[in-house]
This record gives structure tokens, C-alpha cells and sequence, in this order.
């Protein structure tokens, strides 16, 4: 009896059972860096992937809660240049309370939250050629390089595997614009 068939046996029957090698087949590798469409508002953007953070953040200034038919919404401007000048509404999906850094605030320690409330809508984001809707709060990002950071929830959602010494590499959006993928 030879090896080869055994060997072969072996790799279909034992390999789906090793951590992570199963996985890693199914998954999609996305760099440090990437460009995603946000269906929703129609806006291509430059996204910073961070698996150290929870949740995803979008640039965004002068953002007000207000009832719509009795349901909570968010009015907002997008935080990133000049050319979104016009008001977005969405629903409030949430209130997240996020951590702050100690360099946040320029405030004394007595006044200093550990804390801040962000409100937390739904966007359709689409990266290389998946799209997932996922939670995003916002803030303005304006003294940071990038206007939409993509947290582990989110990158959860997308099957991601992030290789931080890549950049762009799901290339640029190309996801289907007629229908929104299944979650």
C-alpha cells in the first residue's frame, strides 16, 4: 500500500477540522486601508480598517436627533469636504457609548467623561465586491486621515481577514447597485 492515497484521505477527511484553515478559505482579505461605497448616500470614501476598534465611525458635523412619526431620526452633514453640503436623515437605530482617550479633551480631570454618546444609523457599505449594511456612528473625524473607520463589528459582517501591510487590496467598490446582499 503507498502513501499518496492515504496522504489524500487524510487531507479530505482531517484538514476541514484544523482551526482556522476551513475558515480562512471562506474569508476575504482586505488591507490596512480601502476604498467603500456607501450606497445609501452614494459616496465613495477612504476607509481605515481597525480591529482594535468595536464599532464603525463616519465623519459627520451638526448632527441632531429629532421624531419622525413618532420614531427617532438623525439630520446630519458629512464631515469630509465641501462638496456635501446637504443635510442627510436617516433613522437612529441607537445611542453608543463610546470610550474616550485621555487626549479627547482639553478639559480638567474633574470635567473629563470617560464616556461620549455617539448616535449609531445603518448604511449599506460596499467593499471590493461584498455588501453588508452595518452600524456606524458619528463624529466628526476631520482631524484624522480617514472618514469612515470600519470596526470589528463590521469587519465581522464582511468576512474579513485584514493584512495590515496592504493597502487597497479589495481594489476599488464593485458591488451590484440594484440589490443590497443577504445578510
Amino acid at each position: 500500500m503507498t502513501l499518496k492515497p492515504l496522504s489524500r484521505l487524510f487531507s479530505l477527511l482531517f484538514i476541514p477540522f484544523i482551526p482556522g484553515l476551513g475558515l480562512a478559505a471562506e474569508k476575504t482579505t482586505y488591507g490596512l486601508n480601502e476604498y467603500a461605497q456607501l450606497t445609501d448616500i452614494d459616496l465613495r470614501v477612504a476607509a481605515k480598517l481597525d480591529t482594535g476598534a468595536l464599532t464603525a465611525s463616519l465623519s459627520a458635523r451638526d448632527i441632531k436627533r429629532f421624531k419622525r412619526n413618532g420614531q427617532p431620526w438623525v439630520r446630519f452633514y458629512l464631515a469630509i469636504d465641501n462638496a456635501h453640503s446637504h443635510p442627510i436623515e436617516r433613522p437612529l437605530v441607537r445611542v453608543s457609548s463610546i470610550k474616550r482617550r485621555a487626549d479627547d479633551c482639553e478639559c480638567s480631570a474633574r470635567e473629563r467623561k470617560t464616556h461620549t454618546q455617539r448616535p449609531v444609523i445603518e448604511l449599506d457599505v460596499c467593499m471590493g465586491h461584498t455588501q453588508r449594511r452595518i452600524e456606524v456612528n458619528l463624529t466628526d473625524r476631520t482631524a484624522f486621515d480617514y472618514p469612515l473607520l470600519i470596526g470589528s463589528d463590521a469587519l465581522t459582517r464582511f468576512d474579513a481577514l485584514v493584512d495590515p501591510s496592504r493597502k487597497h487590496a479589495a481594489g476599488k467598490p464593485a458591488c451590484a447597485t440594484v440589490a443590497t446582499i443577504a445578510e
